[in-house]
């Protein structure tokens, strides 16, 4: 990349910041889980989300009869009501893998679903530790394949399918696009990975330049990793570490989104790069001055605002 990879943290960003860290909020790696879970829900749930036309909660079949039933929720935009087809983003929520529901990234959804004019899909799959690697994927893969055959009857079109996440749900969409491309399943129009986990490993310059945050850690980093993976063992497999995947060629266009404020930022970058290498096409969107998690402060930040307006654009025109 020839732009900074960080400059100074944008001020609309960092008041926010503030309010978040004034408000006493510890770090997800000082808590229990059922803590982080709570605290998570009071902070990032809730609020006042747009509106949208259609909004269903559904229950469908996980994997086999031991996963159990994946809750869903389906947004479709008021514009798009009465039409038979508008593209489909299959959407998996952040938190580590450990962490979040499908309120907790209602908002982001809901502007999604609006902006591109599309349908969405998030799926609540099962959470870590209880249901350590692989069950997120299962849950991620099957989630998919429910929507690809079932697209039409909430007005979607399967020929315009698409997997996206935020931070651990852009792992397992990144993983769902490799995971269909190895077993022949829904083909997929774009994977849309905003500031992705794609590798096990804590040893990148953005791991040393914001390792202390904000928003997130190195220390929160290594808490998720450790409740996700069996053993250490599972941190090799491309299905839990993306980056690692000895092939990228074949996989559908990615729209990539960094951050110049994240532990996470060069493994992003990384694997936009491998991309683009294998021949896939990418939009990789760095934002040099934005943490990790930014685009939830679209309502106060002008840069988030403006990142989902250009996905928008990429969700209308799949």
């Amino acid at each position: 990349m020839t732009e900074p990879l960080r400059t100074e943290l944008d001020p609309e960003v960092a008041e926010v910041v503030a309010d978040i860290e004034s408000a006493g909020v510890p770090e997800w790696s000082a808590m229990s889980v059922e803590s982080a879970r709570r605290v998570e829900d009071e902070v990032f749930s809730g609020g006042d989300p747009p509106e949208v036309g259609f909004v269903r909660e559904l229950a469908i079949p996980g994997q086999d009869a031991s996963a159990g039933e994946i809750p869903i929720r389906v947004y479709r935009h008021e514009e798009i009501a009465n039409s038979d087809r508008a593209p489909v983003l299959v959407y998996y929520h952040g938190g580590g893998w450990v962490l979040g529901t499908l309120d907790s990234i209602d908002g982001v959804c809901r502007r999604l679903a609006r902006r591109g004019e599309c349908v969405v899909v998030s799926v609540d799959y099962r959470l870590a530790p209880e249901h350590p690697f692989p069950a997120a994927v299962e849950d991620a893969d099957a989630a998919l394949r429910w929507v690809a055959d079932r697209a039409e009857s909430f007005g979607g079109d399967p020929e315009r399918l698409a997997v996206g996440g935020t931070s651990a749900g852009g792992n397992l969409a990144a993983v769902t696009a490799l995971r269909s491309r190895e077993t022949g399943g829904p083909r997929l129009s774009r994977q849309f990975l905003f500031y992705p986990i794609t590798d096990y490993a804590f040893d990148t310059d953005s791991y040393a330049e914001n390792g202390d945050g904000p928003l997130l850690t190195e220390a929160d980093m290594r808490w998720f990793w450790d409740r996700y993976l069996r053993s250490e063992v599972d941190g090799a497999n491309p299905y839990a570490a993306p980056l690692r995947a000895p092939d990228l060629s074949g996989l559908p266009p990615a729209t990539v989104v960094t951050c110049g404020f994240d532990p996470l930022r060069d493994e992003g970058v990384a694997y936009a790069e491998r991309l683009a290498e294998a021949g896939v096409e990418v939009r990789h969107d760095h934002h040099p001055d934005q943490p990790h998690g930014f685009l939830s402060t679209s309502e106060s930040v002008s840069a988030a605002d403006e990142a989902l307006d250009d996905i928008g654009a990429e969700l209308r025109s799949l």
